[in-house]
């Protein structure tokens, strides 16, 4: 059977399905605060966040391209199947049902929706809210031969042309100059670092590794079989959505620099937001906000819970992608209700610990080819890497858990043994030194191996 061949204009569905999945609540609001937090210091910032929001992003892409998987289990595989399974889990129940999905359902709607609604009737109006979106996000990813037409050619566009209209209205009317807006204390000397770390709280290089599955099926639907093929469809899917975001990411830090000259610094980038559209606009302004933060977020959490349902049918086939994709639907929607700023608070810590792993493996996925994926190279990497991660989770957590006595006593030693703990980055000198010594063991088991070959031919 011959391979149908993409058009341009396929590729650019994929790419509009693959930006579409990646840009969701935070990808609007953590720019855009992060523009006020550093000021006339955007740039630096901006370099941090675009290597953790974008640069990650890309190569967990690649990461899938490269190594020919079809989702977050097989990047983990050369560790064991149960460090892949349990990776796997951990990966979809952040990005999930426990954090990453609700969030799409509660910035959506205290962003854009409450504002409209009477105070008395928040609780009530984000029950309703939540049920009708994630009833919707469901629609929309039960037919999986659909998600792309759905994302990339239907809901993708609505929200590019909203978010164009509120970019032409501030930078034809800027609110001030970015290079003579404050700048706070922790971006004055630390922008990039800073910047960096903003990049964590989107969870895309997490949610690249799960939307591979949701990725490679769509492709395969529409006509490519061959693995090279998809592999090749999905980098360049890839490149062009990645580079895309990358500018909306500099003009929404942008936007935000320029705000401080009407504005004081908001509580969060959502904040903001409220703030610029309803200054041009009004009222209209709000409403056109509400849609935007809901249709990005509605995108995205069609893509989280198609990849968590895509991923735990394959591994756990007894139970139907309908199912899976019900339940977590359904678990989003409970989690939503429990309100963003706790949501926020419990996600944080969960993503210190991940992201370095992720990192880790990512790295070592579009580095495979060059070790041939030998088990020992992740071996090495994955331990020195999870041990300064587990210190990094456990500070971040809310004071009921930092604050105790085992938390004390964890960030005490962190913060006087692990090198640039004070930056978040503690995980980063033993990954190194893992990498070095894997690559070392590997070249020496190599060596050994080519010594033996001679003798085994001989026999």
């Amino acid at each position: 059977m011959e391979e149908k061949k993409l058009t341009k204009k396929d590729y650019v569905v994929v790419s509009s399905m693959l930006f579409a999945l990646f840009f969701g609540a935070g990808n609007l609001i953590f720019p855009l605060h992060l523009g006020q937090l550093s000021g006339a210091n955007w740039f630096p910032a901006a370099l941090g966040f675009l290597v953790t929001g974008v640069l990650l992003p890309l190569l967990s892409v690649l990461a899938i391209s490269i190594t020919r998987s079809e989702g977050v289990y097989d990047i983990g595989k050369p560790l064991g199947a149960v460090f892949a399974l349990t990776f796997m889990v951990l990966i979809h129940g952040t990005i999930g049902p426990l954090f990453g999905t609700p969030r799409t359902a509660t910035v959506s709607y205290t962003v854009g929706v409450a504002p409209l609604i009477p105070a008395h009737f928040q609780t009530l109006g984000l029950v309703i809210f939540s049920a009708v979106f994630f009833g919707l996000a469901y629609l929309f990813s039960v037919e999986q031969n659909k998600i792309v037409s759905n994302v990339g050619k239907l809901l993708n566009p609505v929200f590019l042309t909203l978010l164009v209209f509120v970019f032409i209205l501030g930078f034809s009317h800027p609110l001030g100059t970015p290079a003579s807006q404050a700048v706070t204390t922790a971006y004055k000397t630390g922008a990039f670092t800073n910047g960096f770390l903003q990049g964590y709280n989107t969870m895309d290089a997490l949610a690249g590794l799960a939307f591979g599955v949701t990725v490679v099926t769509a492709i395969k639907f529409m006509g490519k079989k061959n693995a090279n093929s998809i592999a090749f469809v999905t980098a360049r899917a890839g490149l062009l959505s990645m580079g895309f975001e990358a500018v909306i990411y500099v003009a929404l830090i942008l936007l935000g620099a320029m705000s401080l000259g009407k504005f004081k610094l908001s509580a969060n980038g959502g904040v903001a937001f409220d703030q610029i559209v309803n200054h041009y606009l009004g009222v209209v302004g709000q409403s056109i906000l509400a849609a935007l933060i809901t249709l990005t977020c509605l995108t995205t959490a069609i893509g989280l819970v198609a990849a968590f349902a895509q991923d735990f049918h394959k591994h756990f086939p007894k139970i139907s992608y309908k199912t899976w994709l019900a339940f977590t639907s359904l678990a989003s929607f409970l989690t939503a209700n429990l309100g963003l700023n706790q949501i926020i608070a419990w996600s944080t810590p969960f993503l210190m610990f991940l992201y370095p792993l992720a990192m880790a493996l990512i790295l070592l996925s579009v580095l495979s080819p060059l070790f041939h994926r030998d088990p020992i190279v992740y071996k090495f990497v994955v331990t020195f890497t999870v041990i300064p991660a587990l210190f990094d989770m456990m500070s971040a957590f809310p004071s009921v858990v930092s604050q105790s006595a085992l938390g004390k006593a964890m960030t005490s030693f962190q913060q006087a043994y692990l090198p640039l703990a004070q930056y978040g980055l503690d995980w980063l000198l033993p990954a190194l030194l893992g990498m070095v010594l894997g690559v070392a063991c590997y070249l020496v088991k190599r060596h050994l191996n080519v010594g033996k070959v001679p003798q085994q031919s001989q026999e």
